[in-house]
């Protein structure tokens, strides 16, 4: 039951993604073009409010996929900025698919945050542990250029969904990650809905989704070395953990996250929603008290 959840829930990220099937293909060939849309601009940019406007595809990297989008509000004054990492299984998934922009961007723009929306190199090329060094670069390299946008370059939080939150969850429990890439230490992080908190035990626990197997393949060394529990320090992060509790993995992983930062003296807490996988993400940022909860989190640590 857990595992079909998840790749339900996986599934429908993935579809909502994508163009309009054609009747004639299978479901195989009909899945393989969302995946591969996923990856892919979107066909219209991101609806945003009045007077906001958008920086697309910043290079923070020499790779075509590290780059961001920028949001910027419609008058930046040393503004705080959001980080967000997309999901897609550590393998498909781009910065500006629908559910990773508009509703953030409608809530967090008008008061005044910056939204930035990051890519990074994907499975099966780049291995989880350097695509979280990717985020720490792209921290970095916000860091360096927010003052040219009105923000500031020591109020920057991180926030993902799904194999995004593991990988900001990451950065943020490694000091590091974010260390090694010339990044100051970010604010905190609001995780949204991640099963791979704890690695091993993602791995080690039966029946094994594909899509863990494919992200952190079989060597245990690799799944310490990936996992933000065992990654985690004195110098983590203040940590929010958003969980879906139809799903069986998410809030556990999040409440040991909280329970091992508490003996290290880290503030971290954890925020159940009867929501979907894919709802936690598309549905943050629309009026609810689920957004005003995350909220309340994100004004605590940046200011």
């Amino acid at each position: 039951m857990k595992t079909m959840l998840f790749r339900t829930g996986l599934l429908a990220c993935i579809l909502t993604m994508a163009v309009p099937p054609l009747a004639a293909q299978t479901f195989r060939e009909r899945l393989q073009q969302a995946r591969d849309a996923s990856r892919q601009p979107a066909a219209h940019p991101p609806a945003l409010p009045a007077g906001a406007r958008a920086l697309r595809d910043v290079a923070y990297g020499d790779d075509p996929r590290q780059s961001y989008d920028v949001y910027l509000p419609a008058q930046p004054q040393h503004a705080p900025v959001i980080l967000f990492v997309h999901g897609g299984g550590w393998a498909n998934g781009n910065k500006d698919n629908p559910g990773v922009v508009e509703n953030k961007a409608a809530y967090w723009l008008p008061k005044g945050y910056v939204l930035v929306s990051i890519n990074y190199r994907m499975r099966p090329d780049t291995a989880p542990i350097d695509q979280a060094r990717d985020v720490a670069r792209a921290l970095a390299d916000v860091q360096k250029r927010a003052p040219s946008w009105n923000a500031d370059p020591a109020n920057v939080l991180l926030m993902g969904h799904s194999a995004g939150a593991h990988l900001a969850a990451l950065v943020g429990a490694s000091s590091t990650l974010w260390r090694d890439a010339g990044a100051a230490r970010p604010r905190g992080v609001v995780s949204l809905d991640s099963g791979a908190l704890d690695v091993p035990q993602t791995m080690k626990k039966p029946p094994l989704p594909r899509i863990y197997d494919a992200a952190f393949g079989r060597n245990p060394a690799d799944w310490i070395a990936a996992s933000p529990y065992h990654q985690l320090t004195r110098d983590a992060v203040p940590m929010l953990f958003v969980c879906s509790s139809r799903r069986q993995d998410a809030c556990p992983q999040g409440r040991a996250m909280a329970e091992k930062a508490k003996t290290l003296g880290v503030a971290m807490e954890v925020l159940p929603e009867d929501l979907s996988h894919g709802e936690v993400n598309h549905l943050l940022g629309a009026p609810s008290a689920y957004t005003e909860a995350v909220d309340t989190f994100v004004q605590r640590h940046l200011n």
